[in-house]
């Protein structure tokens, strides 16, 4: 490897490490309290060095975000595939456990997008972020109106489905974190795979649908064969 690539590959190696310590100091001590100098000092580097990757601590937590929705956009794309092979449910499992597979981090970067927009600190940013955002939900809304042509989902506006999909897991992540519901809640863990669930099936009208088994792609020429929904474990 040339000292070129060497270079590249440190500084973004060094980036990386960057974000992880950012990501951690926010989930141990809130986004009000961390600071350059202690995301420096957890990377073990210069204050000075931050600003060679980023020009500001609004631009960690963009890239954090923005990072984080790239994250769904790839598990999404794949998803889409595999229901397009047969599995119908895998969009919708896509979305319901790279959402709520951490609710800490789920519900840090909530707050953070909130308030970047309420204080207009990156606009070029935040729309990026939410033309991506944008592209998902049309991506589903896709798999939405297929599924509904085919019988399989309740013809509603197909926006329906994506937003139900978003107040499930805003809900959820409240409730994960909600004191009130501290001494009502035994299972967490278990409450969550409950709610996922409750989502991966909503609007299914098809009638095939057995306890803990996804749906198969309707075929003329095939037999249904449900498998396993695959959990997801919870922070």
């Amino acid at each position: 490897m040339d000292k070129a690539k060497e270079k590249v590959q440190r500084f973004r190696a060094r980036e990386q490490r960057i974000l992880d310590a950012a990501l951690e100091l926010l989930l141990e001590h809130g986004e009000e309290k961390v600071t350059v100098e202690q995301i420096a000092e957890r990377v073990d580097i210069g204050k000075g060095t931050i600003y060679k990757h980023f020009i500001s601590k609004t631009e960690i937590y963009m890239r954090l975000l923005m990072d984080y929705e790239k994250s769904l956009t790839e598990r999404l794309k794949s998803a889409v595939a595999t229901a397009e092979q047969g599995d119908i449910t895998a969009p919708a499992r896509a979305y319901f456990e790279s959402r709520m597979a951490d609710p800490a981090r789920d519900r840090l970067f909530q707050r953070l997008e909130e308030k970047i927009i309420a204080l207009n600190l990156a606009p070029e940013m935040i729309a990026e972020l939410h033309a991506l955002r944008n592209s998902n939900a049309s991506a589903l809304n896709r798999v939405f109106e297929r599924r509904m042509e085919q019988g399989v989902l309740k013809k509603v506006p197909a926006y329906y489905y994506y937003s139900t999909y978003w107040a499930l897991v805003q809900g959820a992540v409240e409730l994960y974190h909600s004191k009130s519901f501290a001494d009502v809640i035994e299972d967490r863990e278990g409450l969550m795979e409950f709610i996922m669930d409750v989502g991966v099936h909503i609007g299914d009208i098809s009638g095939r649908r057995g306890a803990g088994q996804t749906q198969q792609e309707p075929s003329s020429h095939s037999t249904h064969n449900p498998s396993s929904t695959p959990g997801s474990s919870f922070g």
